[in-house]
């Protein structure tokens, strides 16, 4: 138990008509403090986008999330926000939003391995593999 520690994460949803509130996830956003680990996975399925909205970029949605990405990792391409601290830099991916990719509020948990629970939690509510 001692290597355990506590995380949070965020399911990132796609609500292509933000007036219908209908939603699917694409992604997972989490945080570990003591671990000092920020990562963000996404995943777009085309049929379901499709399903939901044929009239939204694809692409353009992509890029997005790839700069959520890069703020997650710190990195100089992910602009101011990138360079904040890692808890700050996670709150700002958390945060409530009104457009199309919005965050769900924010769960938490214990763990060993923030990376092997990232992808565990993306695998079985975005990819739908449990």
């Amino acid at each position: 138990m001692q290597d355990k520690v506590t995380f949070e994460y965020a399911i990132i949803r796609l609500v292509p008509k933000v007036e219908r509130e209908e939603f699917f996830n694409i992604g997972v956003i989490l945080f570990s403090k003591r671990k000092k680990f920020l990562g963000v996975k996404f995943n777009i399925n085309q049929q379901k986008l499709n399903a939901f909205s044929c009239e939204l970029d694809l692409e353009a949605i992509n890029n997005y999330l790839k700069s959520w990405e890069l703020i997650s990792k710190g990195e100089p391409s992910g602009g101011a926000i990138a360079q904040f601290e890692l808890s700050d830099r996670f709150r700002w991916l958390a945060a409530s939003r009104s457009t199309i990719i919005q965050s769900s509020k924010t769960h938490s948990g214990i763990t060993d391995n923030p990376d092997r629970e990232l992808q565990s939690i993306f695998e079985k509510h975005v990819l739908d593999l449990n």
